[in-house]
């Protein structure tokens, strides 16, 4: 069984709060991405585990709105701490890598590395269901660190043909191959806009923001540029653009190769 509680961490790149998820299975329960530390929410998830037997705590990556958490929620519980790798404020006990499982009663939980979102997620599959993190968000498009990474992973959690998605933010998502499908062109999409833009005139980051990010608010504009610096990175290595500075930055001129 899985059941879900939202942290209460809304934010403009958290939506309405963290995922935090519950899984059980006859009689042991694992709680995956436990979230920020809040204490409202930690005495919510000991509330839920109650007549439970817990065997861990797990998180996808180790950004702040994901991992804090789990090591004093573990240490509450009696359990170990599962993740890729340490992380600010976040250390596992034991480190899951592509390919592994973590049990949990008569179930399986099989991690899937995806880098793209940052180097260390993982998401997680159970049969037809794959929690995915900040891999995959609802309703939203996900802030990224290697472009290239992050197309690749798409591509490797559509060829596992799940059902379900069950994201890190938002709402659970039935239609999962379609929504893969979507992430994927948007973006290859991003990829045109921007090669459009430098055609078109655009000769810096901060241009190129400018023409893609036209409608972005002001509180999102350093995210636009971070994902603009990101594409162009992928974008460079292959070939079809170039830069002069040692380190990509608002004023960066681009050109096409």
């Amino acid at each position: 069984m899985i059941s879900r509680i939202l942290a209460p961490n809304p934010g403009l790149y958290t939506g309405p709060g963290t995922n935090t998820y519950i899984i059980e299975s006859d009689g042991e329960v694992l709680v995956l991405d436990p979230g920020p530390v809040i204490e409202d929410h930690a005495v919510e998830i000991v509330r839920v585990l109650e007549g439970l037997q817990p065997v861990g705590v797990v998180a996808t990556h180790t950004h702040s709105d994901h991992a804090p958490l789990a090591n004093p929620l573990a240490a509450t519980l009696g359990v170990p701490v599962y993740g890729y790798q340490d992380g600010p404020h976040f250390v596992p006990n034991i480190t899951v890598a592509d390919g592994e499982t973590i049990a949990v009663g008569s179930i399986e939980l099989l991690a899937v590395h995806t880098p793209g979102h940052t180097l260390d997620h993982l998401c997680f599959r159970i049969d037809e269901v794959l929690f995915t993190g900040d891999h995959i968000m609802g309703g939203s498009s996900v802030i990224i660190e290697d472009a290239g990474q992050y197309l690749d992973s798409l591509y490797l959690v559509k060829d596992l043909d799940v059902a379900r998605l069950e994201p890190g933010h938002g709402d659970a998502m039935d239609d999962a191959a379609a929504v893969i499908d979507d992430y994927i062109d948007h973006r290859l999409e991003r990829e045109r806009e921007i090669l459009a833009a430098i055609a078109g005139g655009a000769s810096s980051v901060g241009d190129i923001v400018d023409v893609v990010y036209v409608d972005v608010p002001a509180g999102l504009r350093e995210a636009a540029t971070h994902q603009v610096v990101v594409q162009i990175s992928k974008l460079f290595d292959d070939r079809a653009v170039s830069f002069d500075d040692r380190r990509l930055g608002d004023h960066t001129k681009i050109r096409l190769r």
